[in-house]
């Protein structure tokens, strides 16, 4: 679908991409600029920032950057045309009809998000059928009620080769079409097979209602796999998306509580605790926690008691430091998993478990204590040098109530503790500015990635992208610039095209703004413009300042010129002169 400037400003106007957004980040203005944590990499000190003057965004940590639609391409794992779409309909326009645009991903993504639908009724009808009996009576035995069936959409893949691939052959679907969604497999002759079999099945469902893929719970204890899950498709990312919170973030609740399996998940919410959810299938990643961070401010953190449950809490712990939201650590004793303890000690007990629960400090300073013998001297020297590290992390008032806690249990002052808090928090600051500091010079590092001529070029590579933000931000001074450079007189091949797109379409009057460059750019050159325009944030954008990019530019590309005739004796007016003469 060709889709018009005209309707793309009119989309930018509506899609305020500061409003758009902060339903995804929080992000603080300060001045013309809004900064916050980076949705799409994990870091503790916000280098993500909006530029509402521009309609734009850049992070200074990995680089990601662009305009409102780019944004919710990245976010939502959309295609530009999608993207559209969903601010389309997010804003309440119409979407033009013009058949002129080659959507052939965006509907093969459709084709698998219909297959994944029909075949979640597929596995759906064969649960409650006659065939089902085996996964019915699972679910009776797990004690599912057929409500909490029906509302996550549970069904049952048969313990056959094709009876899916039959099913949905008949509905149109190419075994091409379902090798691609990961619904079948192809053996090494050639024949496609159903990829789930004799499993009860989840429905794995985005927060549009699309059905990405599914997670199939075996039901012999001595099939191989506890679960088998879609493998990654155009559709599906695993390490991406969170089990369940298409309902969680309905709940009502500020909190999730993050569990190991799906049939954990379940339970709880048919037991009344709607805000539960899991990963799917991989450790925890920093994308699920950042999802996850978008629509809660708190985690309850609830595995398995056992080995795998503690090793699990742990990874959850270091992946969550790096985002903005509160820890808490449940202590599932009485049971293995929740199921477990709701249905030996009843819903009060597991409610109780919650309200109890430690935060992730009290969790890191347990832990520590379980591995040493505080009846001794030695113990509590040992306790205490594990202890600052996690109290250096803390606020003034929580430093306070922590080491009043601590003084009093191992009987030491207090102000030694608080003391030797403090001078490590002082190394941690200068590690801080110094990360501060790698943050700025790697957004640098991410133009060389984007550009491999501008390390070697360096000065002449700054002054076109200064050329670049003073011509986007004042659209005047290209009339200055083009009697005296053009795109061929770039250095950098990369900064010359974009040079020339946006000159190009400021010549035919058309907007050069990055919303109005997808089509013409790549995605690495949009977040390259959206990196090089944060430049106009600190130049003045004047005529002057305009003539001295160009003057840099010509003289850098003289002097390679001349350095590849080999000649160092000629001037720099004298072999501008004769280029001029013999070209």
């Amino acid at each position: 679908m060709a889709i018009s400037d005209e309707y793309i400003a009119e989309l930018r106007r509506r899609a305020d991409i500061e409003s758009i957004i902060s339903s995804y980040v929080s992000i603080r203005r300060n001045g013309k600029i809004c900064r916050g944590l980076c949705p799409f990499h994990s870091e503790k000190t916000p280098s993500f920032t909006v530029y509402p003057d521009t309609q734009s965004f850049y992070c200074f940590g990995c680089g990601e950057g662009g305009d409102v639609i780019r944004f919710i391409c990245s976010i939502e794992n959309l295609d530009y045309v999608e993207a559209v779409k969903f601010l389309a309909d997010k804003v309440g326009m119409d979407l033009p009809d013009d058949n002129s645009y080659d959507a052939t991903l965006s509907k093969r993504r459709l084709r698998m998000y219909e297959a994944n639908r029909e075949a979640a009724r597929f596995y759906s009808k064969q649960l409650f059928g006659d065939g089902g009996k085996a996964a019915a009576d699972y679910c009776a035995g797990r004690r599912l009620t057929k409500e909490t069936v029906i509302k996550f959409g549970i069904g049952y893949a048969p313990d056959s080769w094709s009876s899916l691939k039959t099913h949905l052959n008949s509905k149109g679907f190419t075994d091409y079409e379902l090798f691609e969604a990961n619904l079948v497999k192809k053996s090494h002759n050639g024949t496609y097979y159903d990829n789930f079999r004799h499993r009860l099945v989840f429905p794995i469902i985005d927060l549009r209602g699309n059905v990405l893929g599914f997670s199939g719970r075996r039901i012999r204890e001595e099939d191989k796999g506890k679960y088998v899950n879609t493998s990654d498709t155009l559709v599906y990312k695993k390490g991406n998306e969170v089990f369940a919170l298409n309902f969680a973030r309905k709940s009502g609740k500020d909190s999730l509580i993050l569990c190991e399996g799906n049939i954990d998940v379940v339970m709880l919410h048919q037991a009344g605790f709607t805000n539960a959810v899991a990963g799917l299938g991989t450790a925890l990643t920093s994308e699920q926690a950042h999802l996850m961070s978008r629509y809660a401010s708190e985690i309850y953190l609830c595995y398995d008691n056992d080995d795998a449950g503690a090793k699990a809490t742990a990874r959850a712990l270091e992946v969550f430091s790096k985002t903005n939201v509160k820890i808490r650590v449940l202590k599932l004793s009485g049971g293995k998993d929740p199921d477990e303890i709701i249905k030996k000690y009843g819903i009060e007990r597991f409610k109780s478990i919650i309200e109890g629960s430690a935060n992730e400090i009290e969790f890191m300073l347990l832990k520590e204590r379980e591995k040493i013998d505080l009846t001794t001297d030695d113990g509590k020297r040992r306790y205490l040098r594990a202890a600052i590290p996690i109290l250096s992390e803390l606020s003034l008032i929580e430093l306070d109530i922590y080491a009043s806690r601590l003084a009093l249990e191992l009987s030491v002052a207090k102000s030694a503790i608080t003391d030797e808090v403090k001078k490590l928090g002082k190394s941690n600051r200068i590690t801080q500015k110094k990360q501060e500091f790698k943050t700025v010079v790697k957004s640098e590092d991410i133009l060389d990635e984007l550009n491999p001529e501008r390390k070697e070029n360096f000065k002449a590579a700054k002054a076109e992208e200064n050329l670049i933000a003073i011509i986007l931000s004042n659209p005047e001074l290209l009339k200055i610039a083009d009697g005296k450079i053009t795109a061929e007189d770039f250095v950098t091949a990369f900064n010359g095209r974009i040079y020339k797109t946006v000159t190009d379409r400021l010549r035919v009057g058309k907007s050069a703004e990055i919303s109005f460059l997808h089509g013409a750019l790549i995605d690495d050159e949009i977040r390259a413009v959206a990196k090089i325009q944060t430049v106009s944030q600190v130049l003045q954008n004047t005529q002057e300042e305009c003539e001295d990019c160009i003057k840099t530019i010509i003289g850098e590309k003289n002097k390679k010129n001349r350095s590849s005739f080999g000649n160092e004796n000629i001037s720099d007016e004298d072999f501008l002169n004769f280029f001029r003469n013999n070209t």
